[in-house]
C-alpha cells in the first residue's frame, strides 16, 4: 500500500477493546504472522486486479508486536457495496449493474448494455400509453420494472412487457426511463446513451415499420393486469414518486468480506 492510501487509511479514529469490531479468523492468524503491522480489510465486492483501492477498503487492523490485533480503524474513504449495504439480492442483470453502478463498483456503461438487451414491464393506461410521471428531482420519466417482485409491489394496475428498444421509439420528448423506482436502488437513464448501446446491440424497435392502427392494436392486445393485491391509483402527475436516484460516483490487505459493524 503506498504512502498516501496509508495516511487516508489511518485517519480514522482508532477502536481498542470491546468497542472493536470482532475479526474473522483470517486476520486474526494473518496478524500471527505479521506482527506490528497493519491489515486491511477489503470489501470483496470489489473484482479487480492487483492492490485494491481506497474506496474498495473497509478499514484496518493494527497487530501489536506479539500478533496479537489491538486496534481497528474505519477508512473515511470506503464506498460501501451493495452487499455492505444489505440490499436485496439483484434480480437480473440489469438490477445488477444498477446496484453496482450507483455505488461505484460498476460502470454506468453496464447498465446501459444490459438494459439495451432487456425486456422491461412499463406501466399503460388503456390505450397502451407507457404512464409519465416525475423522478424526485422532477425530471420527466417513464418508471419501468426489470422484474416481477419491483413490478408487484405497484399494485394491480395496467401494464405490458416490452423491449427496451421498442419502448425508447415511443418516449415522450424530454422523457427519460426510471428504473426499478420500487427496488433497493433507483436509476435514472438518459435516452441518448441508451439509444447508442441499443444501435450498438442491433436490439432497436421494430415500431418504426408498423403502421400507427396495427401497433396500437399490438400493444392492446398484450396488456396485463398486476398482480399484486393493493389497488394503487394510476400516477399521472403531483408528488414525485420512488427513491432519489443515483448514478454512478508495509501493510498486508486481508480477503475478508463486508463484516456488520465496520460500515
Amino acid at each position: 500500500m503506498d504512502n498516501s492510501t496509508q495516511a487516508a487509511m489511518t485517519a480514522g479514529e482508532p477502536v481498542t477493546g470491546e468497542d472493536m469490531p470482532e475479526p474473522p479468523p483470517e486476520v486474526v492468524e494473518a496478524a500471527r504472522n505479521a506482527p506490528d503491522h497493519w491489515l486491511a480489510m477489503v470489501d470483496l465486492t470489489w473484482q479487480g486486479e492487483g492492490a485494491p483501492p481506497l474506496w474498495a477498503l473497509i478499514g484496518q487492523w493494527r497487530s501489536g508486536p506479539t500478533g496479537e490485533i489491538e486496534e481497528w480503524r474505519d477508512n473515511p474513504e470506503y464506498r460501501p457495496s451493495p452487499q455492505a449495504l444489505d440490499w436485496a439480492e439483484p434480480s437480473d442483470a440489469v438490477d445488477r449493474a444498477v446496484q453496482l453502478a450507483a455505488t461505484g463498483y460498476g460502470p454506468a456503461e453496464d447498465v446501459h448494455t444490459t438494459l439495451a438487451r432487456a425486456e422491461v414491464s412499463v406501466l399503460v393506461t388503456a390505450t397502451g400509453t407507457p404512464l409519465a410521471a416525475a423522478s424526485p428531482e422532477g425530471t420527466p420519466v417513464i418508471p419501468v420494472y426489470t422484474s416481477a417482485a419491483y413490478l408487484e409491489s405497484v399494485g394491480r394496475l395496467l401494464y405490458d412487457r416490452r423491449p427496451v428498444g421498442e419502448l425508447v421509439d415511443a418516449l415522450p420528448p424530454g422523457h427519460a426511463l426510471y428504473l426499478n423506482p420500487t427496488g433497493p436502488v433507483s436509476m435514472l437513464v438518459e435516452t441518448e446513451p441508451l439509444r447508442a448501446a441499443i444501435a450498438a446491440a442491433g436490439t432497436g424497435g421494430a415500431a418504426g415499420q408498423q403502421t400507427d392502427e396495427a401497433r396500437e392494436a399490438a400493444i392492446v392486445s398484450a396488456l396485463r393486469p398486476g398482480t399484486a393485491a393493493a389497488g394503487i391509483e394510476p400516477v399521472t402527475g403531483g408528488p414525485a414518486i420512488g427513491k432519489p436516484a443515483r448514478t454512478a460516483p508495509g501493510t498486508s490487505v486481508v480477503g475478508a468480506g463486508a463484516a456488520g459493524g465496520t460500515t
